[in-house]
């Protein structure tokens, strides 16, 4: 239930930190270091993005809806009820 909130704030997060390192970039011309603490600051967040989406499908509480897994999914419940002859 925490899964798909906490995705949508590591993107905002993502976002935001890519949105202020263009800035230093612009403002500050190579001149401090932010630009590179906010290259990473947006590593650490898209490792945490990472992470949480593997937890959330490892766990199965991020499931694929789309139409074609459906369709893999019954054929593979198939296969494994019918005996093989």
């Amino acid at each position: 239930m925490w899964i798909k909130p906490t995705i949508v704030i590591l993107l905002v997060l993502l976002l935001i930190s890519l949105g202020s390192s263009f800035v230093f970039l612009m403002k500050d011309q190579g001149s401090t270091k932010r630009t590179l603490h906010g290259l990473g600051i947006r590593v650490t967040l898209a490792a945490a993005l990472v992470c949480v989406i593997a937890y959330g499908a490892f766990t199965g509480q991020l499931r694929s809806h789309a139409p074609w897994s459906a369709a893999m999914a019954a054929k593979q419940n198939a296969t494994k009820t019918d005996p093989a002859p």
